[in-house]
């Protein structure tokens, strides 16, 4: 696990690439702090910082080709260079260390950019191809990692594993994008390929670019999994295939010549993951949890229980409201804002593995792919009103005050099911839907009937409950779940792995048919079914909590202190809020009224987050052991 950065048609002096790289480099040294490669030639600058995890000693990038004329830098890795690096040698290519890095390196050098099709795994590489004057870049299909993207004047381009890269130079201004920030209101976070820069955008999951001096930026998709259709197939063969590539998915994450280990929620995905290392695993895994002292939120004693029945050799850490202490830090730690709260624990269970292991593998990707969130089951028992009702519905629910009972469930019965699922994963901008933002900006966005509709239009043939879950592999995946593991666990240089999105399952678990997602209201029927027997049987029948914070109270407690800090005029935040519905929101909370947690958590974040902006904390590497 690294973190990259580079820049290709910036003319300059070899010594001056160099000094730019170096900066780049060193904004992104908590992503590898065990080296530093740079390589400035033929007017492209390649830079990167490892954490070194296979061929420790010899892995050391950019790395070169046999003849010195194609060199790569390379962030995540690849979990078929075995084989790929058999073919590639029986083709005529010499290998000189042992690493992934120099499979992909001579992939592409052998197939071109189409090369990034026989490629398994998690990455964001650059690789500079001498012979054909091309800067090739890729993004895996999943977007695991991160790759930035910045076109320059006069031709040039940028690109780096994190925005920290490009804030480290002199010649980047940093000038929000009003539409990501309006976006970043809805959705908690800002979606691919949008950037809240101006002038940056996020090379999408699955896509790659080309750069040739004097032509435009070549970007285009490789991988689309709204391509793959249903394919009938009896249960009992489906359960089979889904435990073999389960199997297989796990064992093929384990290589590493450095300690390695779990995160443990004690819920079906993470109990999986555990129980089939402990397949391949020689001793005992270790596995890490997180718990909090409300019931409600707590799963410290079910990740227990599951490892006390795999075996493991366990370690759990009781987060509290001190957690306080640590919201600064970890809002500093996303290079764009970022207001899912769950990074607090998910920072802190990195932390609490990283004092024992460099690798720890994830559960995450199994909801999206086998049908677990519960607003998915909620979906599918929700029929919307007729179309002629829905605007009886949305106009009651205007007309009344925005504390009335009753008012949001109207609003929701006016949408229809498109809007009434975004009303499930977004949170209100427009002020007449309940949001917060200053008109101007409410304006920049899509109220909340048809902003998702860009992502369902592509994929309205399959079954709604498909549907939902293509529409979540495409935007909460890759701009929520997978860019809060990646920032937090690399905040602590801790690479995190992610099997249950190792391609081929992703790729059958899309071809399977919604029944087989949820069945008689509960989710994931047929990875139960995979998992019975692999998993202790009390995992089957836990009741789903989701990784949670208990913000409600923390708000009204030892954190509202925070939200009061907020009314402060000069607070940055006033540059996208609106004045009346901030306090009118802020009151109803702290009276018990309403519970609007997550709107102020939202809010929190992007003051902090500007605040970190402003006085140039952001182009800062992080420390997250002293956090």
């Amino acid at each position: 696990m690294c973190g990259i950065a580079g820049f290709a048609g910036w003319p300059m002096a070899p010594e001056a690439a160099e000094r730019e790289l170096g900066r780049m480099c060193g904004a992104i040294r908590h992503r590898g702090p065990d080296d530093e490669g740079r390589l400035a030639t033929d007017g492209v600058a390649l830079g990167m910082r490892r954490l070194s995890i296979i061929d420790v000693s010899g892995g050391h990038q950019p790395i070169a080709n046999e003849d010195g004329t194609s060199h790569i830098v390379f962030n995540g890795e690849l979990y078929n260079h075995h084989p790929l690096r058999a073919e590639l040698q029986a083709r005529g290519h010499v290998f000189r260390t042992r690493t992934d890095t120099e499979s992909i390196l001579h992939c592409i050098e052998e197939f071109g950019p189409d090369g990034v099709h026989r490629l398994r795994g998690m990455f964001g590489f650059a690789v500079w191809d001498g012979v054909r004057r091309q800067l090739v870049l890729a993004r895996d299909r999943l977007g695991i990692k991160p790759l930035y993207l910045w076109e320059t004047p006069g031709g040039g381009l940028a690109f780096a594993s994190e925005l920290r890269s490009f804030l480290a130079l002199d010649r980047f201004t940093p000038e929000l994008d009003e539409d990501a920030l309006a976006a970043y209101l809805a959705f908690g976070y800002v979606p691919d390929p949008a950037c809240i820069f101006r002038g940056v955008r996020k090379l999408p999951p699955g896509h790659l670019a080309v750069w040739r001096a004097g032509a435009p930026l070549e970007v285009r998709q490789y991988w689309d999994p709204r391509t793959i259709t249903p394919a009938p197939m009896d249960e009992q063969e489906a359960v089979t295939e889904l435990r073999r590539l389960l199997d297989d998915a796990v064992a093929s994450h384990l290589e590493a010549e450095v300690p390695l280990g779990a995160f443990l929620s004690g819920g079906l995905d993470s109990s999986t993951v555990v129980a089939l290392m402990a397949r391949h695993v020689p001793g005992r895994v270790r596995t890490f949890s997180i718990g909090f002292d409300e019931a409600d939120f707590n799963e410290a004693d079910d990740a227990r229980r599951v490892a006390e029945a795999l075996g493991t050799e366990h370690h759990d850490l009781v987060v509290r409201p001190d957690a306080d202490a640590l919201i600064d830090h970890l809002v500093a730690g996303f290079d764009e804002p970022f207001a899912d709260s769950s990074a607090i624990p998910t920072f802190l269970v990195s932390r609490l593995a990283r004092e024992r292991v460099t690798v720890a593998l994830s559960g995450d990707g199994g909801d999206e792919l086998f049908g677990g969130y519960s607003r998915y089951a909620l979906m599918q028992r929700r029929r919307p009103l007729p179309p002629w009702l829905r605007p009886v519905a949305t106009g009651l629910g205007r007309a009344l005050p925005h504390a009335a009972p009753g008012r949001g469930l109207l609003l929701d019965l006016g949408r229809g099911r498109e809007g009434r699922y975004a009303q499930t994963v977004l949170l209100p901008v427009h002020g007449y839907e309940g949001g917060v933002a200053a008109p101007a900006l409410a304006e920049r966005i899509r109220p909340m009937d048809t902003a998702l509709g860009d992502w369902f239009a592509p994929v309205a043939e399959r079954e709604f409950i498909e549907q939902l879950g293509l529409v979540d592999l495409a935007t909460y995946l890759p701009g929520d779940i997978l860019t809060k593991v990646d920032r937090m666990s690399m905040a602590v240089s801790l690479e995190a792995r992610v099997p249950l999105l190792d391609h081929p399952l992703v790729e059958f678990a899309m071809a399977l048919p919604g029944s087989t997602r949820i069945r008689d209201g509960q989710g994931k029927a047929l990875f139960r079914k995979a998992i019975t027997g692999i998993v202790p049987p009390a995992v089957l029948t836990k009741r789903k909590q989701g990784f949670g914070v208990p913000l409600e109270h923390w708000f009204r407690g030892p954190l509202r202190h925070r939200i009061e800090a907020m009314g402060d005029r000069s607070a940055p935040h006033w540059r996208a809020t609106d004045p009346a519905a901030f306090r009118r929101i802020a009151g109803e909370h702290a009276s018990g009224r309403r519970d609007h947690s997550h709107l102020l958590w939202r809010l929190l974040v992007l003051d902090l987050w500007l605040r970190h902006l402003d006085a140039g904390r952001l182009r800062e590497p992080l420390d997250g052991r002293a956090w």
